[in-house]
């Protein structure tokens, strides 16, 4: 029996890197103790530590001028984090409202203090407008895939600033599209979606927007992790690992631009599904649409609920949409088969036949 888990996060992992990480469990390295027990100060860890970090810097071309942050707190952590940081000359922060996480992140700046403006559009992805001052403000902040709503800036259709940082929130389509680090300030990502178990944050920051002079709890404080590497507490041993082993097994996979290719193709065979389907509907602009986070309902709660039971009984987990918004919702991480996505597919067409 094969189990494919739809699941936004905690989410799939690749198969390949579970199948080492049970290989290594009982010793790792040959040292006779097991990943979730050695040392955060040993040469062991260091060097799994240095080789995600490098296999970061490979797949997405991170350049010399960018630190590379292995932070604890989830992608709600760099909610108050990049503020702290950052929003040290204006204290004013812009955001693009795009939907449920990018409101999370301006009420945690507006909490903490700092001045905000929200940019909205009804109906579509927001941008800013031609008039747009930014001299107003420390950077803007995009939620680059929203997994909630479905729909994503690609890298072609990123918001355009020049003078301010653009900070994205990449927690749910990191590495799974083609983004240049060059045209963001900050990049911050939750791991648990796309790439390890939940625990880990990774924080990709350029060097001049790390202000030594901050004085902010160290555990937010990018200078922190980047003097120490990432190492002036605990660290989230394990985490870093699998996300060790999962860059490794991008890098083995030909990397990011191969899972863009791959999701694509993925994302697509369901969307031509919906398109033509008479039961199920997905209501995001074509040009919007992610590429891992597919959101799409029967317009009725009951009947919605009705084939998250069905796929369950067809060994499809996790359907169901995010409770704030309802429906349904596959995530079609990099790990995902191409497999499970037809067999969803042909769940939805049987469903569809019995129920439509």
């Amino acid at each position: 029996m094969t189990v494919y888990n739809f699941s936004a996060g905690p989410a799939v992992m690749p198969k390949p890197v579970i199948d080492q990480i049970q290989r290594e469990m009982p010793s790792f390295n040959d040292s006779g103790m097991s990943i979730l027990e050695i040392s955060h100060r040993s040469t062991l860890f260091e060097n799994v530590l240095n080789d995600a970090k490098q296999n970061i810097k490979d797949l997405m071309h991170v350049p010399d001028n960018y630190h590379i942050l292995f932070c604890q707190g989830g992608g709600t952590g760099q909610f108050a984090a990049v503020p702290l940081n950052l929003a040290n000359r204006r204290e004013k922060i812009a955001f693009l409202d795009s939907g449920h996480w990018n409101k999370k992140a301006y009420q945690e700046a507006e909490q903490l203090g700092y001045g905000i403006d929200v940019i909205k559009e009804n109906g579509q992805l927001p941008y800013p407008s031609d008039n747009f001052d930014e001299t107003l403000y420390d950077y803007l902040h995009v939620t680059i895939n929203n997994t909630i709503e479905g729909s994503t800036y690609h890298p072609n259709h990123l918001p355009n600033v020049k003078d301010i940082p653009l900070v994205g929130d990449m927690s749910s389509n990191f590495m799974a599209e083609s983004y240049d680090v060059n045209d963001f300030g900050l990049i911050f990502a939750g791991a648990q979606k796309n790439l390890a178990p939940a625990g880990l944050t990774i924080v990709i920051v350029r060097d001049d927007l790390i202000d030594p002079a901050k004085h902010i709890p160290t555990i937010l404080n990018y200078e922190a992790y980047a003097k120490k590497n990432s190492m002036f507490n605990t660290p989230p041993v394990f985490p870093i690992y699998a996300a060790k082993l999962t860059t490794q097994w991008l890098l083995d996979n030909g990397g990011i631009a191969e899972m863009e290719k791959r999701d694509i193709q993925k994302s697509g065979m369901l969307y031509d599904y919906l398109d033509q389907s008479k039961l199920f509907h997905n209501n995001v602009k074509k040009d919007e649409r992610s590429y891992t986070n597919i959101v799409f309902t029967t317009n009725d709660d009951d009947l919605d609920a009705q084939f998250v039971d069905f796929a369950a009984d067809h060994d499809l987990i996790s359907l169901k949409g995010h409770r704030s918004i309802g429906g349904l919702r596959a995530s079609l991480y990099n790990a995902m088969p191409v497999e499970g996505v037809e067999k969803l597919i042909d769940v939805l067409t049987k469903f569809e036949q019995t129920r439509g």
